[in-house]
């Protein structure tokens, strides 16, 4: 069923965890998708005896993947007409994440209904580690 304008209100709240327990696996399966090798994601020893970090971490566009499969999830296949933000805070294996997406608008656009939404994703402590605005199409 497609999410209806008639059935968002202002402040409607759709929150969904999106990853448990993250894998250093998933983020080097990621590496290799994206064709992002950066060592900073992928090898322990450059991340934490050159770079300085305690260990490798996730690439800010798997934080965003994950939060816009939340939003596919909520507005529906094919619906998102915009989707951005900021990454906040890095993400570390073991990390589990949770997005959530608040209605801040919901209005006519020609002869199109559209929700705004904020976007917020969160680790297990609570920290933000992304933010951002998306824009869906949505029936009546």
């Amino acid at each position: 069923m497609a999410l209806r304008a008639r059935d968002l209100e202002v402040g409607a709240v759709f929150e969904e965890p999106v990853v448990e327990d993250l894998k250093r696996t998933q983020i080097v399966q990621y590496a290799g998708a994206s064709g992002d090798y950066n060592p900073l994601h992928t090898d322990e020893v450059f991340a934490t005896r050159v770079a300085g970090y305690p260990s490798v971490f996730a690439h800010g566009m798997l934080t965003m993947a994950m939060t816009g499969r939340m939003l596919t999830d909520f507005v529906g296949d094919g619906r998102l007409t915009g989707f951005g933000g900021r990454f906040t805070a890095q993400v570390w294996p073991g990390d589990t994440l949770v997005a959530t997406a608040t209605v801040a608008a919901v209005r006519e656009q020609g002869t199109e209904h559209v929700a705004e939404l904020h976007v917020r994703t969160v680790n297990q402590d609570g920290v933000e580690v992304f933010s951002g605005t998306a824009t869906a199409r949505l029936d009546p």
